[in-house]
């Protein structure tokens, strides 16, 4: 890091949680009033994964992943609230999000990064649409902001929406989206809009700093109250949030080690906007419905190549926890054939869904309208497929390898029983050179991990995070130049047939994949201004 390099306010941990005591938002957790969001235990485990992306960023060894320059500012942001400029950017941010979340499983901030890139990325779109730079300056104000304070933000995208076979505009029950209700409102003396409607799943909700409003779907003319992208805080008037635990906080555990989930875990909510203002310094767009799948096609682009960071480093987490069962259960990988088998196919599964997320970065390209780098959709979505599909064959590999003993242990409280504990550590200890203790919290790890309520909830929202299956197989069709494919096969065959624009089978055509034209001057690096940073990167390294 230059010494003169200007740095914004980089938070700690600890000085993430004093910041959430500044915010006073009206939350419910199973049926009760939250009085303070910092200090509830149902949110600890929530809170716990997010301080980490803050402190690993002050960390020596990690700042330059867990760091960046924004480039218009020139100032050392926090990555995962800084703008791709490069497909170094986009390989460094992988590897970040990888990082955190072999730690914690699930980091949850990397949603605030896709955000941003999105909406910058819309916001350039606008001002070449209406010949001006008023959105521009508005996301680019929004986004220094951001960073000068180092904030946290929730993504309500997803709305409720009613009835799924209607569109926003035919619901019922018109609060089955969020929605324009006013405009030009004036609130204390700004300027805005009133927004109101439901938001179904915004992960992080209660402890988040502001609420990024987005729409989960390209709208048509007559949805144009329905588009609307905006900033709030999370505890603006008319902000209600009903939210589940994150993890497993509060369950007792005597003696025993605390299981992962009781330390890291993600809560969501359900956020409904009654009557909520809005500033327009804080809006992004209001009506322009035009703009909204480009919106969601570019939030869901970079979120599911960041989902790929994201399960790579639980799968790191369920790669290490085998292999200690194995050597535990008195097995060595290397020499037993099956297990072996078994413990390739789990790092096949994990690296070959991360490599998608590296090709993505490296043939991302400049959004048309910003500087603003989009990884590849057709490997990002790949990549999201493997990991949405693979994630049951990943548990059911760390199922296979550590035995039945993860959900016939008996409870922790039963080492310590006088009765039973000593010739339980006795009966249940199998290689002799690890000790019963061991054994058992590794096989307590792996059964919170995927055979209990944090193993259930990964699944899910593995398979549904960032979209469904479904919408990821339509990206990669729709991407996917399979027409240059049947070119290909044309000219081979010699039938001398010339491309038809209007011909269907052929309409989805790019001259290769190494650069935009085709082919790349011979010499000539295909990626650009990749960032130096250490020789292996911290995913790739032992933890301190």
């Amino acid at each position: 890091m230059n010494a003169a390099q200007p740095i914004a306010n980089l938070m700690s941990g600890d000085d993430f949680r004093e910041s959430l005591r500044r915010y006073k938002p009206r939350v419910f957790l199973d049926g009760q009033a939250v009085s303070s969001v910092a200090d509830e235990p149902g949110f600890g485990p929530g809170i716990n994964a997010i301080a980490l992306t803050y402190d690993y960023a002050l960390k020596p060894r990690y700042a330059p992943i867990m760091t960046a320059v924004q480039h218009t500012s020139g100032k050392l942001v926090n990555r995962l609230t800084h703008i791709n400029t490069s497909s170094g950017d986009l390989l460094n941010k992988l590897e970040a999000v990888r990082l955190v979340c072999q730690e914690t499983g699930c980091a949850q901030r990397y949603l605030t990064h896709d955000a941003l890139n999105a909406i910058g990325q819309v916001s350039a779109r606008l001002d070449d649409a209406k010949g001006g730079t008023e959105h521009s300056a508005r996301f680019r104000d929004y986004l220094h902001r951001v960073q000068d304070q180092d904030l946290t933000l929730g993504i309500a995208m997803t709305d409720a929406k009613g009835d799924r076979s209607k569109r926003p505009h035919e619901q019922a029950n018109v609060d089955s989206y969020v929605h324009i209700v006013e405009r030009n409102v004036r609130h204390n003396g700004r300027l805005g809009i009133v927004i109101s409607g439901t938001k179904a799943i915004v992960t992080g909700a209660p402890y988040m700093h502001e609420l990024l409003v987005m729409p989960c779907r390209n709208m048509g003319c007559e949805d144009a109250d329905f588009a609307v992208c905006c900033a709030v805080p999370v505890d603006a008037e008319g902000i209600t949030i009903i939210a589940r635990p994150a993890g497993r906080p509060g369950e007792k555990v005597e003696h025993g080690a605390p299981l992962f989930s009781r330390k890291y875990g993600q809560s969501t909510g359900v956020v409904m906007f009654d009557k909520v203002f809005v500033p327009w310094e804080s809006v992004f767009y209001a009506g322009d419905w035009e703009h909204s799948g480009h919106l969601t096609y570019s939030y869901a682009t970079h979120h599911r190549h960041t989902c790929i960071g994201a399960r790579a480093g639980f799968g790191d987490l369920l790669i290490g926890a085998g292999a200690l069962m194995c050597e535990a259960n008195g097995f060595d990988p290397g020499k037993e054939s099956h297990l072996r088998e078994q413990m390739v196919e789990l790092i096949t599964i994990t690296e070959s869904f991360f490599a998608c997320g590296v090709a993505a970065s490296v043939y991302g390209k400049a959004d048309e309208h910003s500087q603003t780098f989009m990884p590849d959709p057709v490997f990002s979505n790949i990549g999201k497929l493997l990991l949405a599909t693979k994630i049951y064959d990943m548990h059911r590999i760390a199922h296979y390898v550590s035995g039945g003993l993860i959900v016939t242990l008996p409870g922790p409280d039963e080492d310590h029983n006088p009765e039973t504990g000593a010739k339980l550590s006795e009966v249940l200890r199998a290689n002799p050179d690890v000790p019963y203790a061991q054994r058992i919290e590794t096989a307590r790890f792996i059964e919170d991990l995927t055979a209990g309520y944090q193993g259930g909830w990964y699944s899910v929202i593995s398979m549904h995070g960032g979209g469904s299956p479904a919408a990821m197989k339509q990206e990669i069709y729709r991407n996917y130049p399979i027409g240059s494919k049947v070119e290909l096969v044309e000219r081979i065959l010699e039938r001398g047939v010339a491309h038809d624009p209007d011909r269907a089978i052929t309409k989805n055509r790019q001259p290769g994949k190494c650069c935009d034209t085709g082919c790349s001057t011979p010499g000539q690096p295909v990626m650009v201004d990749l960032p130096t940073v250490e020789a292996s990167l911290p995913s790739r390294r032992a933890k301190e």
